[in-house]
């Protein structure tokens, strides 16, 4: 059992870690305003990014999920890990060594976890790899990529290996370097023989290491090689703690930068496409492994790209040009509703797939097939379009009570419109406004029979603010006890559910709490500005619950004049808060943008402070005003003297706070 690690090495890697290159390992991140990046959520498919990190602060929050934390809670969900697996992945990142409490500095890991998992497979990796360099039982590996256009170098790129033709002897390297056989099995390299001994998954096979976005050997991909091998043409890891085929893409840890930058995913369908894609320079190309292209490898595209209603991206099928390839592409067709950007087929000719193409005609006929694709509702249609006798007017209407309703199913209204006229000339049809007519009357039904299933959304049913259970809620969420269990090692045990939220939680648009929720962030974000003066304030500021709990959490950590700051001081602060909707509203307020630029930043805090005051001021002098009506300057001219008195310097004090505050927050006061 790994020892206990210190909360100040803790604190320390996040401190040293940049959550916005973490994070953008997984999504395509945008200046979002002061202090923040946005993106779509990696934890639903949404059309609108409603994922915000701020940079600063190394903090993260989804408002369309709820969830949210430091970049411990992000790697955890991301990759399904425990905290200190995530804890120690950041530690490797950034070259930290951790002072175990009980364990000097050596990384010690349970064993079965996640990362001796990943350790494993790291380890098979440089084992296959090392056997592909120098082996001559490899030579058969060697000749295969050689014969196909692929020198050692591009082999080396994406990490291509060989699985001896020994039964175990994998297994036995592996065991020699300390793993265990329940290990080799769990991470799917080994398996139990019918003899009750450990072997090798793979033999004499060529190997493509399949890795995770962050870079991690998850599995691998192995191609048949010799005739007497009586398996299949390709293998793959089976399914495993780390490797889930629905989720993985072949090449996207080389691709996912240029992804991104171009805004541009090609798909290809096996290993070899992906290097001849690469090695003629459409280094953006991406395989799935050992199933189709599905809607996870789509939703993992869709992040990298920040395809949204604003940012169009763009996907690129191909598919062998034979009826086999045609079937494929009109399967991917089914799910391209999902995909907010442009969707093409590049389609290759005589059956030939991108590496034959390379082999036979060079690099620049790649390049050109992927720039002579057509938009995949075209290609769609045109398909369905062959198989009808469109010379003959019989044939002509079965076409359009064919495909009128595919183009009814496009859910942007001008694109539906203009490939409706486009129709009308693929199929003959003298009268454009005709098809036009019937597919829009097709569209109302479908709009209405989509309505009609969905049905009024209760609230609790999920969604945003809705109130269903989140499987990957945690005990990080739960504030920093939760990491000292982790620490000690109680990594099995299943997760707590979460505590009842006692506290009501505000509403963010109510316009008499804003000064309140703007303080807040402020000291949670920017502390230093704050300062003094938010630590100052008196309690019966916040009138609110939520609101005066953290600021009573925000006293408890210190205040603002502690020097404290990012996603240390958030922690902090969260950790000081037993209701879980504060933790919750604690990790929203430290994310949410501050309603200035950056340069106004310092004029804006001290305006949102004095209009905090001004507000309980303002209760304050109400409170005088009654009591001087209900006393008598006859009866008590002295008390009423001071009473006034108070009430007049009262009103003096809230002036000078009502200018600052309009001074400083002209659109807001």
């Amino acid at each position: 059992m790994a020892g206990r690690i210190p909360e100040q090495d803790i604190a320390a890697i996040r401190e040293r870690t940049r959550i916005e290159e973490i994070v953008g390992e997984y999504v395509a991140l945008k200046p979002g305003g002061v202090d923040s990046m946005k993106g779509l959520s990696p934890f639903k498919d949404e059309k609108t990014p409603s994922f915000h990190v701020r940079p600063q602060h190394g903090y993260f929050h989804c408002f369309s999920t709820g969830e949210g934390g430091d970049v411990f809670t992000f790697l955890m969900k991301m990759e399904h890990i425990s905290f200190v697996e995530a804890v120690e992945q950041l530690a490797d990142r950034i070259g930290y060594r951790i002072n175990y409490e009980g364990g000097g500095q050596v990384v010690r890991r349970d064993r079965g976890t996640r990362s001796r998992l990943a350790q494993a497979n790291a380890a098979a990796q440089q084992f296959y790899a090392e056997q592909f360099r120098t082996s001559e039982e490899a030579e058969t590996a060697r000749r295969f990529l050689r014969d196909r256009g692929f020198d050692m170098a591009q082999a080396e790129h994406f990490g291509c290996g060989y699985a001896p033709s020994g039964w175990d002897t994998m297994s036995k390297h592996l065991m020699r370097q300390g793993f265990e056989a329940k290990e080799l099995e769990a991470a799917g390299l080994s398996k139990t023989s019918s003899r009750g001994t450990l072997i090798d998954r793979f033999h004499r096979r060529l190997l493509w290491p399949i890795r995770s976005l962050a870079g991690e050997v998850i599995g691998f991909g192995a191609r048949k090689l010799f005739d007497d091998d009586t398996l299949g043409k390709y293998m793959n890891t089976p399914e495993t703690l780390l490797y889930k085929k629905s989720q993985v893409l072949f090449g996207l840890d080389v691709a996912k930068r240029d992804i991104a930058a171009q805004r541009r995913a090609v798909v290809v369908e096996g290993y070899t496409d992906v290097m001849a894609m690469h090695a003629a320079g459409v280094t953006t190309a991406v395989a799935a492994c050992g199933t189709a292209f599905g809607e996870d490898h789509l939703s993992t595209l869709r992040r990298l790209m920040l395809d949204d209603s604003s940012f169009r991206g763009e996907i690129v099928y191909t598919f062998d040009g034979d009826e086999a390839g045609k079937k494929a592409a009109l399967k991917a067709f089914a799910g391209d509703q999902q995909f907010t950007g442009r969707t093409f087929v590049a389609v290759a000719p005589a059956g030939q797939d991108p590496c034959d193409l390379r082999q036979d005609k060079g690099d620049a006929a790649v390049r050109d097939l992927v720039s002579a694709r057509v938009p995949m509702f075209e290609f769609a249609i045109r398909s369905m379009l062959e198989e009808y006798d469109l010379d003959h007017a019989e044939g002509r209407v079965e076409a359009l009570r064919r495909t009128v309703p595919v183009v009814a199913d496009i859910r942007d209204a001008t694109l539906r419109d203009e490939y409706a006229r486009q129709l009308a000339g693929w199929v003959g049809w003298d009268d454009p406004a005709t098809v036009l007519r019937r597919v829009r009357e097709e569209a109302r039904k479908k709009g209405r029979a989509r309505s009609r299933d969905a049905g009024p959304r209760r609230r609790g049913q999920g969604g945003p603010g809705g109130g269903g259970p989140r499987p990957m809620r945690d005990r990080v969420e739960r504030g920093g006890r939760g990491h000292d269990d982790e620490a000690r090692g109680y990594r099995d045990e299943p997760p707590a559910p979460p505590e009842p939220t006692g506290v009501p939680l505000p509403n963010p648009a109510d316009p008499a709490l804003w000064p309140q929720r703007e303080a807040i962030k402020a000291a949670l974000q920017y502390p230093g500005l704050a300062g003094p003066l938010f630590d100052s304030l008196p309690g019966e500021c916040y009138t609110h619950p939520a609101y005066a709990g953290i600021a009573d959490a925000l006293t408890g950590a210190g205040g603002c004049a502690a020097g404290k700051s990012g996603a240390n001081w958030v922690s902090e602060v969260s950790e000081g808060l037993a209701d879980v909707g504060l933790r919750k509203l604690v990790g929203i307020l430290a994310v949410e943008t501050l309603r200035a630029s950056e340069e106004a930043l310092p004029r804006y805090v001290s305006g949102v402070l004095a209009r905090l005051q001004e507000v309980w001021v303002s209760g304050q002098i109400a409170d005088l005003k009654s009591k001087v009506q209900r006393m008598s300057p006859a009866q008590d001219p002295e008390g009423y003297s001071a009473l006034f008195g108070d009430l007049v310097a009262l009103e003096e004090y809230r002036r000078g706070l009502l200018e600052q505050a309009v001074g400083a927050t002209p659109d807001m006061a």
